[in-house]
């Protein structure tokens, strides 16, 4: 199960789309309303993992503040003014959809920022730190910002998104971390790191594609009516990366070296879809299956922009330095 699943990990480009096409044709076949009562177990499945394997001592780890400092102008000035702008210029009139484009903005930061950074030989420390600074945030801060810049044209209930953010990410955080300390007790820190942790984020995966089938198949009727709304969504996503790619190199180019840059890229580009989708669906209801589907297409977007980028990475911020020689 766990060689399957870790493959399910690494073919994310393939494996979300399969899930909207298996979603897609039961929802045509059955009535899935029954399927909203695996929701929540499902985004606990999809969180939980996550978290086991979230080292929140980075917090205190020595580093750049300024690096620091400009990922948290990008994720929380700069992307949720785009999040914004972009699902008031191509769904005006779809409160859903910019619900979703919002919800993707307001959540940096996920796994895959320290996978993709140290892909491209980037600061993975400072990566690491970025990505549990942006986590505990994001969290904080996402009703604040839905309420502000949404509120007028979706019922943004507070209490139920503060909730719903404790229930999918704060419980699994302080359940991971209580998991963590368990293995590294009986294990050890060095084969916790290098081998027990790795075993947790394909379970993660299934729950993504769990999330991604029951959001494709309660919206099938609707998708079946009207197929052009699927095409009609990878538009504006693919602008919001484009741009995001485009700000955050740009940026990094300008004021920090090689590997922090990277971290930065990486560190402001990478959305946690994973928790957009939940609070999507578990908080919205009709309008939460609306956005789970751009928030399931931002997958397909985002894993292959990141790979792709990766490829010209050293033509953005020249080659990493060779490792100097030992003296004999």
């Amino acid at each position: 199960m766990h060689t399957l699943l870790s493959w399910l990990q690494k073919q994310l480009i393939w494996s979300i789309p399969g899930a909207m096409a298996l979603g897609l044709a039961f929802g045509w076949a059955v009535d899935a309303a029954f399927l909203r009562w695996v929701i929540l177990p499902l985004t606990l499945l999809m969180v939980y993992p996550m978290m086991v394997g979230l080292n929140l001592r980075a917090l205190k780890s020595a580093g750049s503040n300024r690096l620091q400092g400009t990922a948290l102008a990008l994720n929380f000035l700069l992307m949720p003014l785009l999040g914004w702008s972009a699902g008031l210029l191509f769904f005006a009139d779809e409160p859903a959809l910019r619900l979703a484009l919002l919800l993707t903005a307001l959540l940096p930061t996920s796994g895959m920022t320290i996978s993709w950074t140290g892909f491209a030989k980037g600061n993975v420390p400072a990566a690491l730190k970025m990505t549990v600074i942006g986590l505990i945030a994001g969290s904080l801060l996402a009703p604040l910002y839905l309420k502000a810049l949404l509120g007028a044209v979706v019922d943004v209930p507070m209490g139920s998104v503060a909730l719903q953010i404790a229930l999918i990410v704060f419980l699994p955080m302080a359940l991971g971390h209580v998991t963590q300390k368990a293995l590294i007790a009986r294990h050890g820190a060095e084969r916790f790191n290098s081998d027990v942790k790795l075993r947790f984020p394909p379970w993660s995966t299934l729950g993504v594609l769990g999330i991604v089938f029951v959001s494709m198949a309660l919206k099938a009727p609707d998708i079946v009516r009207a197929p052009q709304v699927l095409p009609a969504m990878l538009l504006p996503l693919v602008a919001l990366y484009a741009l995001n790619f485009g700000i955050s190199t740009l940026v990094g180019r300008a004021l920090f070296p090689r590997g922090e840059a990277i971290a930065l890229v990486f560190g402001t580009v990478m959305r946690n879809l994973s928790i957009a989708l939940a609070i999507a669906i578990g908080v919205f209801r009709e309008q939460g299956a609306d956005a789970a589907l751009l928030i399931a297409m931002a997958y397909i977007v985002q894993v292959q922009s990141a790979a792709w980028y990766v490829r010209f990475t050293d033509r953005f911020f020249g080659q990493p330095a060779a490792p100097a020689a030992r003296a004999a």
